[in-house]
């Protein structure tokens, strides 16, 4: 350093002879220090320090503030014009941004097809060793004539068959791993790819039907990316910076052209000062619902105003501060929302969106967090005639298909008794969490019965009901207490809902995920609805509780863990978050 501030001098103060305290340096690098000092400004210094140097630090307070990326800066790099006068390089002049920093909104296109991209990784070393794939290149995940449960079987049969160049594989020769939309058999499969929706639902609305898009995405918080770095190892540092990361997440969301968005992960200043304006620009409503305690962060619902009114909008808070149990920060967020066009006045959508807390050793957390949005999403979807509108229920669950938390959002009945707290979620093959559940899971002071309501609620609707209705109700209440008494431990919620996924491919039986880091590679995201009478995935029981219901039209597909990695898994260059978006495509069935 002594020498570097010597030559950075001009040897004025040293009394060195002007060659310097270490006349080992070359005359050129002499040259360079003097040519630092007389041609260049403090702050265009400081835009060289910050421009090397930040790279390979987080960024998060400096999104708006240009990087260059470490993979320009070889250990080999040397100045332009090294053996006569030295000039700044020419990317010293009037900055331009790199091209994937043109994320204007004007600059945005609509694409046929969605895909992620393989980065140019350094080494094999910026793959973590647990994740490290063989063979690269090879990108089938099975072979199709691996034996495949019954209802993968049925699945395929229903869903229509893509064309052939989407089907053989996902990834091309450029390294695209490609998306493709899934039709089901009961609608058309003439209709087009999310390119051309808009033209094709206003067909079909033509004819009186109501067909809307739902995604839901966790984009994930810059703030938690940071506070777990540990999870992205496998990441060069500049895809993980906000400021390359919104652009892509904006692009995607742009794209895929959802009418309703439910978003998870969103942190607050970003949503307030960038994620907002930008998706009101794109001609939609958003609320939003952060989190209780430090995490800035929480879930926010956008949909377009062209195609919902809002009824009311009702966020829900999982931090109870008299109930022990209850001491997380996670929140949820209950729209009530009304088509605008081709149904009948009193027709409505809810539509849930939440975060359930991740702790795999708590499922006792989870599951009351579950029943309390549950119990809200009863209140506000219920209808004078005591049954419910349609529900969609969106979000990260932090809990994988076949657990004992996904089974009872899909089966409507749980039994817990005897059940370990770290296996409600099934997040670790081996739980460490071996304490048993109590029963009940959380107090009466909670206000909420087993059958995820709110007792309050009920009872109020059982006073505002009279004569022979309000005998057979009380009657009906009779026998569900003693129920309840006879099986204490027996969780019941009143929905019928599918998921719009199947979390397996149709024709090879491989799971598909929905994150993937450096630790793991899992499904916790879901779509789940209420399915009308005539949808493929209708759950029994549909027509006792629902005025009317949602059919699936299609879906966008996921991808398997293999797929993933050999782009380096998430985020990467082209997608930035760690999850991966779900879209599904309803129509609206009334009665």
């Amino acid at each position: 350093m002594e020498a570097w501030r010597c030559v950075s001098r001009g040897c004025s103060r040293c009394g060195c002879g002007g060659r310097g305290r270490h006349p080992m340096l070359p005359r050129h690098m002499q040259r360079l220090g003097r040519d630092w000092v007389a041609h260049w400004d403090n702050p265009q210094r400081f835009c060289w320090n910050s421009c090397i140097f930040n790279s390979i630090r987080w960024a998060d307070h400096y999104s708006w503030a240009p990087y260059v990326s470490t993979a320009d800066f070889t250990v080999n790099w040397r100045p332009p014009h090294f053996f006569g006068p030295w000039r700044p390089p020419h990317f010293f002049g009037p900055w331009r941004p790199r091209q994937y920093w043109n994320w204007h909104r004007g600059n945005f296109t609509h694409n046929s097809s969605f895909h992620l991209s393989n980065p140019n990784m350094k080494s094999e070393g910026d793959e973590p060793s647990s994740k490290r794939r063989r063979d690269s290149g090879q990108n089938d995940v099975c072979s199709p004539h691996e034996e495949i449960s019954s209802s993968n079987q049925n699945e395929a049969a229903c869903l229509s068959t893509p064309p052939k160049n989407e089907k053989e594989n996902t990834a091309n020769t450029r390294g695209l791993i490609k998306r493709h939309w899934e039709y089901f058999c009961h609608h058309s499969k003439t209709m087009k790819i999310p390119e051309d929706k808009q033209i094709d639902q206003n067909n079909t609305e033509d004819k009186g039907k109501f067909d809307f898009t739902v995604m839901s995405y966790n984009i994930l918080s810059q703030n938690l990316l940071e506070d777990n770095s540990h999870l992205y190892k496998h990441c060069r540092r500049p895809v993980l910076m906000w400021g390359y990361r919104f652009p892509n997440i904006l692009r995607e969301i742009k794209q895929l052209d959802a009418d309703v968005l439910c978003l998870q992960e969103v942190q607050e200043d970003h949503f307030g000062m960038e994620i907002k304006p930008s998706l009101e620009y794109l001609g939609y409503h958003c609320e939003y619902k952060m989190r209780t305690g430090r995490k800035p962060d929480g879930c926010a619902i956008c949909f377009k105003i062209s195609k919902f009114n809002l009824i009311s909008s009702n966020p829900v808070e999982f931090f109870r501060h008299d109930i022990p149990l209850l001491d997380r920060d996670n929140v949820g967020l209950v729209l009530l929302l009304q088509p605008r066009f081709h149904c009948k006045a009193t027709a409505a959508v809810c539509v849930a969106n939440t975060h359930l807390l991740y702790n795999p050793r708590r499922g006792d957390i989870k599951l009351t967090q579950l029943a309390m949005l549950l119990a809200e999403i009863a209140s506000v979807a219920h209808q004078k005639d005591g049954r419910f509108c349609p529900i969609i229920i969106c979000g990260d669950f932090n809990s994988v298909p076949g657990s004992p938390l996904y089974s009872f959002i899909k089966e409507g009945k749980l039994n817990y008794e005897g059940l370990p707290i770290g296996k409600v979620s099934g997040q670790e093959q081996f739980p460490r969490g071996q304490r048993i559940l109590t029963i009940p899971i959380w107090p009466p002071s909670l206000g909420i019965s087993q059958s995820c309501v709110y007792e309050v609620q009920q009872q109020r609707q059982e006073e505002n009901t009279g004569g022979e209705k309000k005998e057979a109700k009380l009657e009906h209440t009779e026998e569900v207490i003693i129920a309840a008494e006879k099986f204490p431990s027996k969780l019941q919620h009143h929905f019928r809902l599918s998921s719009v996924y199947s979390h397996y491919l149709p024709e090879s039986g491989v799971p598909e995920v929905t994150t993937c880091h450096s630790r793991s590679a899992v499904t916790v995201d879901y779509i789940f609805y209420s399915a009308a009478k005539d949808d493929s995935a209708a759950q029994p029981g549909v027509e006792d509780t629902f005025d009317g219901g949602l059919k699936l039209l299609g879906r966008l597909s996921l991808l398997t863990e293999q797929d993933l990695w050999t782009v380096n898994g998430l985020p990467n260059e082209h997608n930035s978050s760690d999850h991966l978006s779900l879209l599904a495509q309803f129509r609206l069935i009334e009665e």
